[in-house]
């Protein structure tokens, strides 16, 4: 761990050199870019051969000790924030590597809500804790999350009950699976809310946007970001990066580089394995799988990153037309150039179209390699690998091992990232495999749970009062209860002082 952190700032310039602690606290930057390191560290192939024996959370600490010095937070904490995240899930390997049909799969479906989000959720859960408990923002933190499925019961079940923060998750109306809403709706406690929102997904995304860019708002309620535009997100999904490799080294002599398939909406998760192929990890290609939503496929095939109508599909957490983490990564293709950057936004922002060509595309195409799997390439992918393997996959991993077998990487060289459980998509799983295995417990048994949420039209200013209200409201009932709970002591103290009057006066006779 270095004696002191790396700095982040914005993409688009005007933020700069910001601690960990105030880049992972702001969420956004407040000129609508997002937080970037100011350097990569390295890793050494000694390095990293050293850590091939670890446990998770040990390797887990020591990536992320790479990007957060002692000046932000000690070791000792650093440890403990990412132990306590680690144990939160069912697997003592925390994301299990196995292998199937020739290639490696990456299982990052063990934590609390059976998605990979729960890897980086847990930690930034235990990062805001922590950053609260000495001082940041007064103590109190609103995080507004939009979410596509996966997200929100993630942060849901990484910020409950956690002291001074309130979370308000936004989903788009009838765009997530049941058993999604229901992960989040049926969680009860005070701190958290769940509103579904009258639109898509990117009309949730902008709310949230738009909220950060509302000054007076963000201040007043003290804005904290969840998503994936967090930094603290990106860097924790670097971790299981390394671990894979080193589960696949483990087990293939001949290999020297190791590709991967992933998933891809918002980015964030293809562009930490980037991050960590910029460290020294010995990474080869680089796999964006996209579903019909295929803009980030479209820019690595012909350059043009172009807004088009979301198609609602059988992996909605891939149902975005807009990439919010690929405004990091376009930032690395402009040169680091927060200018060029900024000015690539604001043409993409006006007219929802980019292009980029020639040395810059040429570029890009060395970075990333892409595929496309629609609905039919899907639901093939799913019943051939459990009816030859046995092997269930989601909707979203299945895009995953779709893109390797297109681009004829499917061998022991690739881990495709199986990003949920297919339990959470039963019934697009269940247009490929019938009858389904026998799902979890944790899951069966939400359909028997109450469930709670609100509503709201696709409006910032609405969804904003909302916010506030229940702010408010939560306050005012947490001074009702400190109140009751401080007479009950007062209670309990004179209580017990009269008893031990009396056994004194007892004692005296």
């Amino acid at each position: 761990m270095t004696a002191k952190s790396i700095t982040y700032s914005s993409t688009r310039g005007t933020q700069k050199s910001l601690s960990f602690r105030t880049a992972v606290m702001t969420g956004l930057a407040h000129d609508r870019g997002l937080f970037v390191p100011d350097t990569f560290p390295t890793v050494t192939s000694e390095e990293l051969e050293s850590w091939r024996s670890l446990s998770y959370a040990d390797l887990a600490t020591e990536v992320i000790g790479k990007y957060v010095g002692e000046d932000q937070v000690p070791r000792k904490v650093l440890e403990g924030i990412v132990q306590r995240s680690c144990g939160a899930f069912r697997s003592e390997e925390v994301t299990p590597v196995v292998k199937v049909d020739g290639h490696y799969v990456l299982e990052l479906f063990h934590g609390p809500t059976f998605a990979f989000k729960d890897v980086a959720l847990q930690m930034l859960g235990n990062f805001f804790e922590y950053f609260l408990s000495t001082g940041s923002n007064g103590g109190r933190l609103a995080v507004m999350g939009a979410t596509s499925g996966d997200t929100g019961s993630a942060a849901i079940y990484g910020l409950r009950g956690k002291k001074g923060v309130d979370c308000i998750i936004l989903f788009p109306e009838g765009r997530v699976s049941e058993i999604q809403e229901r992960q989040m709706t049926t969680v009860k406690d005070g701190n958290i809310h769940c509103v579904s929102v009258e639109g898509t997904f990117d009309d949730c995304q902008d709310i949230v946007k738009a909220s950060f860019n509302d000054k007076a708002f963000r201040d007043r309620v003290k804005l904290g970001a969840v998503n994936s535009i967090n930094w603290c997100r990106v860097l924790a999904q670097t971790t299981y990066y390394f671990w894979s490799y080193l589960r696949v080294m483990d087990k293939e002599k001949d290999v020297t580089k190791v590709n991967f398939s992933v998933p891809t909406g918002n980015f964030g998760d293809i562009l930490a394995g980037y991050y960590s192929k910029r460290m020294g990890l010995p990474v080869g290609d680089l796999i964006v799988a996209t579903n019909e939503n295929d803009i980030l496929h479209r820019f690595f095939t012909t350059g043009e990153y172009h807004r088009e109508e979301i198609h609602k599909s059988i992996s909605p957490s891939m149902d975005i037309c807009v990439s919010s983490n690929f405004e990091r990564y376009l930032y690395h293709l402009a040169g680091d150039d927060a200018t060029t950057l900024a000015s690539w936004m604001s043409a993409f922002e006006s007219t929802g179209k980019l292009t980029i060509t020639g040395k810059k595309l040429d570029e890009a195409r060395a970075d990333f390699k892409s595929a496309r799997a629609d609905t039919a390439n899907t639901l093939e992918t799913i019943k051939k690998y459990y009816n030859e393997f046995n092997y269930m996959l989601c909707p979203h991993s299945a895009v995953g091992v779709s893109a390797i077998h297109q681009l004829d990487t499917a061998n022991s060289a690739t881990v495709a990232l199986a990003t949920a459980h297919f339990a959470k998509f039963g019934d697009a799983v269940s247009m490929a495999i019938d009858p389904l295995p026998e799902i979890p417990k944790e899951l069966s048994q939400l359909w028997s749970m109450e469930t709670r949420k609100s509503k709201c039209p696709n409006d910032a200013k609405v969804v904003q009062a909302f916010m506030e209200k229940r702010i408010e409201e939560r306050v005012r009932n947490e001074e009702v209860d400190g109140k009751r709970k401080k007479t009950l002591r007062q209670l309990v103290l004179v209580s017990a002082a009269v008893a031990i009057v009396a056994v004194l006066m007892r004692r005296r006779k």
